[in-house]
Parts: structure tokens; sequence; C-alpha cells
């Protein structure tokens, strides 16, 4: 029988329907997993009565024949911006230092409803700004994987950020499947360096109601799982239309894993010729090239498209991005809940508060954001960002008149080393060159392991859709993770 910490969403309902195993064997396994890893720092709050004791509700619905969620008894990691009530969120920041929260966000409400356990809160970037996830106040994520090679080999890896304690969790074994959020790749780029699918649904598909917010105009929820099928399970619970959240789209859930069918014969891939950039590691190349012919060969038409304003997305995200993530913390004053540092007057308070609350990367993102945004600048830097936004968009419309999906790398690099990018903001910002036009183009995306760099560390491909028809896009995905046939595991020995 297959280790349970191997176990994919599909296999765990399969077992369970069997009675294999029970529910809370399962959780039980996975709390001693996520003890055990305890060295990744995953987890920034563990919750282990509150899955042995949901383990154990799904256990007496099977046993008394009632109705089962689609997710029943599977245990996941939470990622630590997902408000949960009674059950300490902090979004990575030492500015929310004990707050609990008196509600549930809609999402993880879904998951709960669906019968999906929850082993606890996953690490993450501060206030999901970030592309290592070595910004958390409670200290950075270690990678599960190990080079075996090059000069990095033994050394400690990022997972990727911000959704670096998520991915990691999944990856290690310690939990079955995690939510992410993706603002500009932070589920894409830490499924990529540490060989796991992670799906961005359109935004508007999944409810921010709860989730605490970054960027709203980019922040959106997704799953991040061990295959495409989990993943397409995995977003069936947690999506649907939630009148609480005014971006939230009033559109029915489709059955999305009844779409992977395994043929994809006829369906149009695109190649951004844009995305062949100069200096570009020979490797991530020669994926990108195997994968063309993977689909080729299940019977895909490759098509050549043209995403013209590609260049200038980066510089279009980081001043979109900062100008309303200084908006949305503005919240955080040290008045109503979180940290408090006294002062001789209100706004000594208001600084002392702020100033030690917020970690440097969240300062400086507040700081561009507020400088856009500010007198004399909001034409020149916001407005122009938002127009140039908007032509993102329509390079991506434009293309899709002539392909079904868009086919990419999904991250430059594999997992580098903790610490080799941390003084350089622009070369960690480099990061999600391939995953922001998406975002901001409101697009889904989804990236799947695809092989390994030549040190020994999972590389993934990105899969592109039209908004809101993630079923061609898991399509699509599933036939690449079929070709690929990725079952490598991470090695901690080193």
């Amino acid at each position: 029988m297959t280790k349970l910490t191997d176990l994919t969403i599909r296999g765990a309902l399969d077992g369970l329907a069997a009675k294999e195993f029970s529910a809370a064997e399962l959780a039980e396994a996975h709390i001693q997993a996520m003890e055990a890893g305890r060295d990744l720092n995953a987890f920034i709050t563990e919750t282990p009565e509150i899955a042995l004791e949901r383990a154990r509700e799904s256990d007496n619905r099977r046993a008394k024949g009632d109705a089962l969620g689609a997710m029943d008894g599977v245990p996941i990691a939470m990622k630590d911006l997902f408000c949960t009530e009674g059950v300490l969120t902090t979004a990575a920041s030492h500015i929310l230092d004990g707050f609990t929260p008196p509600y549930e966000s809609t999402v993880s409400a879904n998951l709960r409803s669906a019968g999906a356990v929850m082993l606890g809160k996953a690490n993450l970037d501060e206030f999901a700004m970030g592309s290592a996830n070595i910004t958390s106040y409670y200290g950075p994520v270690k990678n599960p994987w190990k080079a075996t090679d090059g000069k990095d080999a033994g050394k400690d890896l990022v997972p990727g950020g911000s959704s670096g304690g998520s991915a990691a969790a999944v990856s290690g074994g310690m939990a079955v499947a995690a939510t992410g959020t993706d603002t500009g790749g932070s589920i894409r780029q830490p499924a990529s360096f540490c060989g796991i699918v992670g799906l961005k649904p359109t935004y508007g598909r999944c409810s921010r109601w709860g989730v605490i917010a970054f960027a709203s105009s980019l922040d959106q929820a997704g799953p991040m799982t061990k295959t495409v099928e989990d993943a397409a399970i995995m977003l069936g619970a947690m999506a649907g239309h939630d009148p609480k959240d005014s971006t939230s789209a009033p559109m029915a859930v489709p059955d999305f894993a009844a779409a992977l069918s395994g043929d994809v014969k006829g369906l149009k891939i695109g190649i951004p010729k844009e995305y062949r950039m100069d200096g570009m590691d020979p490797e991530i190349q020669a994926l990108w090239d195997q994968g063309v012919n993977w689909l080729k060969a299940a019977g895909c038409e490759i098509k050549d498209v043209s995403l013209p304003h590609t260049k200038y997305a980066l510089a279009t995200y980081y001043i979109v991005a900062p100008a309303e993530c200084s908006a949305n913390l503005a919240r955080y004053d040290g008045v109503r809940y979180g940290l408090r540092i006294p002062g001789d007057s209100l706004d000594d308070m208001y600084m002392n508060t702020r100033g030690e609350g917020f970690g440097h990367e969240v300062q400086r993102r507040i700081l561009i954001g507020t400088y856009a945004l500010s007198s004399g600048y909001y034409d020149a830097y916001y407005i122009k960002a938002q127009k140039v936004r908007t032509l993102i968009a329509n390079d991506f419309k434009a293309a899709f008149e002539d392909v079904d999906v868009i086919l990419t790398p999904t991250a430059p690099t594999p997992a580098f080393a903790l610490g080799e990018k941390q003084e350089d903001p622009v070369a960690m910002y480099l990061n999600d060159v391939f995953t922001v036009p998406t975002s901001l183009a409101g697009l889904p995306g989804i990236s799947v392991p695809a092989g390994l760099s030549k040190s020994g560390l999972p590389l993934g491909l990105q899969l592109i859709g039209r908004a809101f028809d993630e079923e061609t896009l898991l399509r699509a995905a599933h036939a690449v993770e079929l070709a690929a046939a990725f079952n490598h595991k991470p090695g901690r020995e080193g």
C-alpha cells in the first residue's frame, strides 16, 4: 500500500472509500510528518487538535452513510493569509501579533464544507510580498529539495514565494494539498521550485473575502497539489460566487475533474516569442522545447503568438501592486487589533507600530506605492501603468483568438540558495518575469512539474488559458503531466 503521506487527493479519497484507512489515521500520519518536518519551517501555527476533530467527523459521516464532500477527510495546509475563525492568523507579519479572527474566509469555509481537514496555517512571505519565502517574521521556509550537484549542492534552498510554506508542506509530504494565493506568481513559482502542481484560477473564480489583501485587483486564491487531477478536485471545492466579495464572478462552478479526458487532439498551443529572452538558461529553454514536443506528440497544433507588451509587464506590476498594497496596509495602525507600540502622541503610536510591525520588504513596497499614488506622480506612474496593463490584457485577448492555451516556462531558474538574492530586490523581482503578465491580465495559469535541472532540482512548465476556461487549461496541463511522468521526490539527506 502507498505510504499515507505520499497519497494524492484522489488516492486519499479512494483509500477512504475502500476503508483501507480512516480519516483519523490519515490525519495522524500527516500530523507526525508535520512534526518531523519542523526544520523546514513550513507552518506558522499547527492545529493537530482541529485536524483530528474534523477527521473524526469525516469518519462519522462515512460510518453513517451521510453525504460526503468533494474532499472529505483530506488533510490540507492553509496559507496563513486566509482568516480562520478562532485560529491565529498572522500574514507572517509582526503587526498582526495575536490576531484571532472571529470569522472564516469564504475559501477556507468552502473547503471545510467539502470535508477537508486543516492541519495548520502555512508560512509565507510577509503579507505575500516576496518570491522566496524569506521575508516572513517567523523566519524563512526551507525547500524540501536539495541540489545534488553544482554550487548549491547540500545548501538549504528557498521554496519560492510567497506561498512557500504551502509548497514545502505538499512537496515534503506534510499535507496532501494546500491553499495558496497568487498575486504575481505566488502559487506557480513556488510550485515550480518544489516540484508540485500550482494553479492560479481566473481572477474572480475564488472569493477573496477573508483573505488578507495585498493587491486587490490581482490577488487570487488557488490550489497547490501533487497532480493536475488533484488541482481540478480542489479548485471545484474552493471556487464559487460569493456575494460578500464584489470581485467574485457570478458563474457556476463546472466539474473541473471531468475535463481531464486525456484527449487534447486539435488543441492549439501558443508559444509567445517574447518569452524567449536573451541569456535564458539553456536548461529552461530545453524544457520548454520538450514541452512543445510533448504537446505536438499528443495531437496539439503548435502556433507562434506575439505578446508585444510583455517587456513592460514587470515594471507595470511593480507600480500597480505596491500602490494597492500601500492603500490596503494603511489599516494596520495599532488602534484596533494586532501589534501596538505606544508613543507620545497618536502620530507617534502610528509610526512606532508600523515601523516595528512591518518588515523591510513590506516597508519598501508601501513606500514605492505611496510615491506612485502621490500628488504629481499619480498620472505619471499609476495611471500609465494601468493603461499598459490594459495593453497586456489585450495582447492575450488577441492571442487567444488563434490558440486555446499558451505554453511558457514557469520560472527563469530552479530554486536557489537561501540568502543568495536577499540583498538585491530587483534580482528577486525577476523571479516573476514569466508569471506576472498572466496575473495582470487576470487569466488562469498552472505550473506543472516537468523535469529536473542538472543539479537535480525540479523545473516547471506554465500553461495559460482563457478567462474562466480552466477546463481547457487543465486538459492541456494533464497532457503535459502524462508526458513528463514526473515522479521524483525530494531527498533531505544532503
